[in-house]
């Protein structure tokens, strides 16, 4: 008679590493055009809230796709959060978009970046003009305890087309005075000022705009903005950070570096 052999599976088929690979454990859409997503974070990373690192996916030829995204979680978190837009033909969005928690991304661990309160001067009231996913960052500085520490006063300006696309940053800013790390820093320091350009909302224009006519500053109930108790991050698009830049310093504000601290700092590279 013969000997029946317990059937065994086959050598399962490992999949191989990506080159510097953390695991996605969340991710939420929250428009057509606009995800985030959370991943484990090397041990031995070490980053200031408000820098960005390169990550991505392999491409269609083998090779890593990687683009500059700011670190959206603040530097304490044991995690990393991305925010990022959807582009349908983009080369690393259009396959970035359709990550689920489990799947693994490329990140490189070498944070860079000026949107770090090293970069400026010492000051009372600090702004933060973003626009789109240009919010990245300042959901990370938001959620760090040197931002209250430093400042008396944090403004957060948000510009987008919808009011479906500012949903990430007011979740995130209605949080923070709950937070049970930073909530009682927070207290009153924080003040929201979301704005759209198409579709109809409590406050409409671009910030460039509000600043330029001075709604900003009525609205807000401040007299202007002063070189020598203000400071500002600004991450947008160029031509934003172009009409913020020449704004800022029509009010006496110089741009500032790692290197060389100053009264305000612009950042060049984020996805949207």
């Amino acid at each position: 008679m013969t000997e029946l052999k317990p059937v065994t599976d086959a050598t399962p088929i490992k999949t191989p590493m990506l080159p510097d690979a953390q695991t996605v454990t969340a991710v939420e859409h929250f428009t057509d055009r606009l995800f985030s997503f959370r991943t484990t974070r090397p041990q031995s990373l070490r980053f200031r809230s408000g820098e960005f690192v390169m990550i991505g996916l392999v491409g269609d030829n083998g090779k890593p796709l990687l683009r500059a995204y700011s670190i959206a979680s603040p530097s304490w978190d044991d995690e990393l959060e991305f925010y990022s837009i959807k582009v349908q033909d983009g080369p690393l969005t259009s396959k970035l978009q359709h990550i689920q928690p489990g799947d693994q991304i490329i990140l490189r661990p070498k944070p860079v970046g000026t949107l770090v309160h090293d970069a400026l001067l010492p000051g009372k009231r600090i702004w933060f003009f973003a626009t789109g996913t240009g919010f990245a960052p300042f959901a990370s500085l938001l959620r760090d305890p040197e931002t209250y520490e430093q400042y008396d006063e944090v403004i957060i300006t948000h510009t987008c087309r919808d009011v479906a696309e500012l949903e990430y940053g007011r979740r995130l800013v209605e949080s923070l005075p709950d937070d049970p790390l930073i909530g009682e820093l927070v207290g009153d320091k924080l003040k929201y000022y979301p704005t759209t350009t198409r579709e109809q909302s409590p406050k409409m224009g671009r910030i460039t705009t509000l600043l330029k006519d001075g709604t900003v500053f009525k609205d807000l109930g401040i007299d202007g903005i002063n070189p020598d108790t203000d400071r500002a991050m600004v991450c947008g698009s160029m031509g934003l950070n172009t009409d913020l830049k020449e704004i800022l310093e029509s009010f006496g504000l110089r741009e500032g570096a790692n290197s060389d601290p100053a009264e305000y700092v612009v950042e060049k590279a984020f996805v949207g």
